[in-house]
């Protein structure tokens, strides 16, 4: 992507955050986007199918380093799971403000995006957990169940460490 492309790329996403601050995610229009980030038509296209894949693509960017398919190195952490999730808070915390109106006003969509993301960490460390259930329930939980304590701790005000958090969510899931 050339520098131009990279500007039009991020005047589209100030333009649908500084909108979704004002608007709920549905009453929200590709013209006003276009009209916000003073974009046109062919261009905003050009650059995304629908308002669906622009709140996706957002999603992604904010998110990018974390949800690499190829692990990543997380100092101190040694590329575990519970080292992952602590990131993953540290991030939501370091982004809170655009990553609190995607969560507030566009809530599921933005979450089953986030899911789908999740999955790809859980992935990596599936074989680490030992249950006789499916694969794909055991998958489905701990993203689930993480969706859901990453909505707890914004709840919360996110005054637990991450990495407590993190913790907290790992003690859930060791056999006892």
């Amino acid at each position: 992507m050339d520098r131009r492309q990279k500007r039009t790329r991020k005047a589209i996403f100030d333009a649908f955050k500084a909108l979704l601050e004002r608007k709920r995610y549905d009453h929200i229009t590709v013209q006003d986007i276009i009209d916000e980030a003073d974009v046109g038509r062919t261009t905003f296209y050009s650059h995304f199918e629908t308002k669906d894949l622009l709140l996706d693509a957002l999603c992604e960017d904010l998110f990018y380093h974390i949800f690499e398919n190829d692990p990543c190195p997380f100092a101190g952490h040694d590329n575990d799971l519970e080292g992952k999730l602590s990131h993953i808070l540290w991030h939501i915390r370091d982004s809170k403000k655009d990553i609190g109106v995607l969560i507030s006003d566009s809530g599921e969509l933005f979450m089953g995006y986030f899911k789908e993301h999740l999955k790809k960490i859980f992935m990596l460390h599936i074989d680490s957990f030992k249950s006789d259930v499916p694969r794909d329930f055991l998958l489905n939980h701990l993203v689930g169940s993480f969706s859901e304590t990453v909505r707890w701790w914004m709840r919360e005000g996110m005054k637990t460490s991450p990495e407590k958090t993190a913790k907290y969510f790992i003690s859930m899931t060791e056999k006892h």
